[in-house]
């Protein structure tokens, strides 16, 4: 293993990578299989994203982004999931990277007890490579030319009718709380991922989670009839675009990683984006008793918001959904890496922090005062525009 590959950790900081860095002779391997790259010259790049290894690399025929997955996160038919999509999504116009084949017409290979995929490198600038999951863009006009980019996305994604993903770990899908009766559709998530189902902790979570989330998803209830099912990124946070260039007014040129993807809908979509680049999480996990002390960006807020709007105008039941879901959003992935944790890094101690400190502390959050701000500046955002706002659930001033 590279002795100098370090991965992002839970709390923000750097640690040892759960799988190893790939190395030149493997690449090598693998692309022997696919003609006209010739022979791979250096691994350029390791990325410090904690589920899969990934790595750019330089080959005689040009640079070329490859990842290997463990297995039992993605096999073949859950990779090709992903495939599919982007595909689609390319033949839309959209900036995503183009998945390569090998001789054989494959685009998920499965070689041992991993899965490897190969994408070309888009052009742009990887500005926020070492960047990590809730820490704010550089500038407002870094979020608002994010929103227009998730805003593109959406319109390239309609006509694209999968289904939703299979049952598997790390997708950020929208099931529990597009459900009239979340506590049901909880038992069915539960039963579906026997990991969490034995775990003490995860219980605990979801029931807590349940009780502090109900208020958001009754302001939801009534709108999830007007929220179309849409195949959407799930994760877009600012180290998932390429850039124009390094400066404050970049451009976001082009969307990558995948992973999350799932039909879910662009309300969803959109919470999940400003849940991943607005609020500075971190803080809470340093201090947990003092939540209305964690930092966020309202003018990015906004910005991105603006640049979504400029792009897709959201319609007057969108707008009204989008502060309730960002309050509930995050609690699929919670429990996704709680199973992921669970269920293949056999780690109770992480699954823990996902399924209490991310998925019931982050509930609490919203509950409380800080929380109540960031849902606020949503509501206004969209009373600006004219739209209908409805009265904010879960206040406990």
């Amino acid at each position: 293993m590279n002795k100098t590959a370090k991965a992002h950790g839970m709390d923000g900081g750097l640690v040892e990578p759960d799988w190893p860095p790939l190395t030149l002779g493997e690449v090598r391997a693998l692309l022997a299989g696919f003609p006209g790259y010739g022979e791979p010259m250096k691994i350029l790049s390791v990325s410090p994203r904690p589920f899969s290894a990934a790595s750019v690399v330089a080959t005689k025929s040009g640079d070329v982004f490859i990842k290997r997955h463990f297995r039992k996160v993605r096999d073949r038919d859950g990779l090709l999931e992903e495939h599919r999509f982007m595909q689609h999504l390319r033949e839309q116009g959209a900036p995503v990277p183009r998945v390569l084949a090998d001789a054989l017409g494959e685009t998920a290979i499965e070689i041992g007890g991993w899965t490897f995929e190969v994408h070309d490198v888009p052009p742009g600038v990887d500005l926020y490579e070492e960047a990590i999951s809730w820490t704010p863009f550089r500038s407002t006009a870094h979020a608002r030319s994010a929103g227009a980019a998730l805003a593109r996305l959406h319109l390239a994604s309609q006509g694209y009718d999968a289904p939703q993903r299979k049952t598997q770990p790390l997708v950020a899908g929208f099931t529990i709380f597009a459900a009239e009766d979340p506590g049901a559709a909880m038992e069915r998530y539960l039963a579906a991922r026997s990991a969490l189902t034995e775990d003490a902790d995860a219980r605990e979570g979801c029931r807590e989670a349940l009780e502090l989330l109900e208020p958001f998803h009754a302001e939801l209830r009534p709108l999830l009839p007007a929220l179309k099912p849409l195949w959407t990124h799930n994760d877009l946070h600012a180290s998932n675009l390429l850039w124009s260039d390094a400066g404050d007014d970049a451009r976001a040129v082009a969307v990558i990683d995948f992973g999350l993807a799932d039909r879910t809908n662009a309300v969803h979509d959109l919470a999940q984006a400003i849940e991943r680049n607005i609020v500075e999480w971190l803080d809470l996990m340093e201090d947990s008793t003092h939540g209305e002390e964690v930092r966020m960006h309202i003018d990015h807020l906004e910005a991105m918001l603006d640049g979504y709007e400029l792009v897709r105008p959201l319609t007057i039941e969108e707008a009204a959904a989008l502060a309730p879901m960002t309050a509930i959003c995050h609690a699929e992935f919670a429990l996704t890496e709680a199973d992921y944790f669970l269920s293949v890094l056999h780690s109770q101690e992480m699954a823990k922090v996902a399924s209490i400190d991310y998925l019931v502390g982050h509930a609490r959050w919203f509950r409380g005062a800080g929380g109540q701000r960031l849902l606020e500046a949503i509501s206004r955002w969209a009373k600006k525009l004219g739209r209908h706002a409805v009265p904010l659930a879960g206040d406990e001033d």
